[in-house]
Protein backbone atom coordinates (compact mmCIF):
# COMPACT_ATOMS: atom_id res chain seq x y z
CA UNK A 1 0.00 0.00 0.00
CA UNK A 2 1.03 3.74 -0.52
CA UNK A 3 0.02 6.85 1.24
CA UNK A 4 0.43 9.76 -1.06
CA UNK A 5 0.28 13.49 0.33
CA UNK A 6 -0.16 16.27 -1.72
CA UNK A 7 0.23 19.79 -1.33
CA UNK A 8 -2.06 21.91 -3.11
CA UNK A 9 -3.12 25.50 -3.84
CA UNK A 10 -6.45 25.90 -2.10
CA UNK A 11 -8.44 26.87 -5.12
CA UNK A 12 -7.25 23.35 -6.91
CA UNK A 13 -8.89 21.19 -4.10
CA UNK A 14 -12.74 21.02 -5.67
CA UNK A 15 -10.68 20.32 -9.27
CA UNK A 16 -8.85 17.67 -7.52
CA UNK A 17 -11.48 16.14 -5.37
CA UNK A 18 -13.33 15.80 -8.52
CA UNK A 19 -10.02 13.74 -10.61
CA UNK A 20 -10.34 11.22 -7.66
CA UNK A 21 -13.91 10.64 -7.76
CA UNK A 22 -13.60 10.18 -11.60
CA UNK A 23 -11.44 7.02 -10.42
CA UNK A 24 -13.73 5.89 -8.04
CA UNK A 25 -11.04 6.96 -5.25
CA UNK A 26 -13.67 6.25 -1.86
CA UNK A 27 -11.45 8.32 0.63
CA UNK A 28 -9.13 10.91 1.77
CA UNK A 29 -8.13 13.21 4.23
CA UNK A 30 -7.82 17.10 4.03
CA UNK A 31 -5.87 19.39 6.13
CA UNK A 32 -4.99 23.06 5.67
CA UNK A 33 -1.22 24.00 5.96
CA UNK A 34 0.57 27.04 5.40
CA UNK A 35 4.28 26.97 3.97
CA UNK A 36 6.64 28.10 1.23
CA UNK A 37 9.08 26.56 -1.52
CA UNK A 38 12.19 27.19 -2.49
CA UNK A 39 10.93 30.64 -3.74
CA UNK A 40 9.18 31.81 -0.77
CA UNK A 41 5.59 31.77 -2.42
CA UNK A 42 7.16 35.20 -4.05
CA UNK A 43 6.99 35.22 -8.08
CA UNK A 44 10.71 35.90 -8.21
CA UNK A 45 13.68 36.08 -5.24
CA UNK A 46 14.99 39.49 -3.97
CA UNK A 47 17.49 40.79 -1.83
CA UNK A 48 16.49 42.44 0.71
CA UNK A 49 12.83 41.64 0.69
CA UNK A 50 10.80 41.29 4.10
CA UNK A 51 9.30 37.87 4.31
CA UNK A 52 7.05 38.44 7.29
CA UNK A 53 4.37 37.03 5.58
CA UNK A 54 6.31 33.91 3.48
CA UNK A 55 3.61 31.53 4.64
CA UNK A 56 1.29 30.44 2.30
CA UNK A 57 -1.89 28.89 2.27
CA UNK A 58 -2.33 25.37 1.18
CA UNK A 59 -4.09 22.13 1.24
CA UNK A 60 -2.66 19.03 2.45
CA UNK A 61 -4.51 15.33 0.72
CA UNK A 62 -3.73 12.56 2.43
CA UNK A 63 -4.43 9.23 0.39
CA UNK A 64 -3.74 5.62 0.99
CA UNK A 65 -4.31 3.32 -1.70
CA UNK A 66 -3.11 0.20 -3.02
CA UNK A 67 -0.24 -0.04 -5.06
CA UNK A 68 -1.64 -0.90 -8.27
CA UNK A 69 -3.81 2.11 -7.74
CA UNK A 70 -0.85 4.29 -6.85
CA UNK A 71 0.47 6.08 -10.27
CA UNK A 72 -3.30 6.42 -11.37
CA UNK A 73 -3.81 8.41 -7.86
CA UNK A 74 -0.60 10.23 -8.96
CA UNK A 75 -1.33 11.28 -12.17
CA UNK A 76 -5.42 12.21 -11.58
CA UNK A 77 -4.04 14.68 -8.57
CA UNK A 78 -0.72 16.20 -10.71
CA UNK A 79 -2.83 17.04 -13.52
CA UNK A 80 -5.95 18.73 -11.69
CA UNK A 81 -3.61 20.58 -9.56
CA UNK A 82 -1.16 21.93 -12.49
CA UNK A 83 -1.42 25.03 -13.31
CA UNK A 84 2.03 25.87 -14.62
CA UNK A 85 2.85 28.55 -12.54
CA UNK A 86 5.08 29.54 -8.90
CA UNK A 87 3.38 26.98 -6.33
CA UNK A 88 1.25 24.10 -7.70
CA UNK A 89 2.94 22.29 -4.61
CA UNK A 90 4.49 18.71 -4.12
CA UNK A 91 3.04 14.93 -4.27
CA UNK A 92 4.76 12.72 -1.57
CA UNK A 93 4.43 9.01 -2.04
CA UNK A 94 5.79 6.92 0.79
CA UNK A 95 4.96 2.92 2.06
CA UNK A 96 2.27 1.86 4.48
CA UNK A 97 3.00 -1.21 6.25
CA UNK A 98 -0.47 -1.96 7.69
CA UNK A 99 -3.92 -0.45 7.96
CA UNK A 100 -6.43 -1.37 10.65
CA UNK A 101 -9.66 -0.24 10.58
CA UNK A 102 -11.01 1.02 14.39
CA UNK A 103 -14.63 -0.27 14.42
CA UNK A 104 -14.11 -3.57 12.95
CA UNK A 105 -10.77 -4.75 13.56
CA UNK A 106 -10.36 -4.84 8.99
CA UNK A 107 -6.88 -4.77 7.87
CA UNK A 108 -4.95 -3.82 4.92
CA UNK A 109 -7.13 -3.60 1.91
CA UNK A 110 -9.96 -4.29 3.50
CA UNK A 111 -9.34 -1.13 6.22
CA UNK A 112 -9.01 1.10 2.90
Amino acid sequence: MKKIEAIIKPLKLSDVKEALHEINLTGMTIIDVKGFGRQRGQEGLELNHDYSDEFHAKIKIEIIVENAIAETVIKSIKNAAYSGKIGDGKIFVSDIEQVIRIRTGEKNSSAI
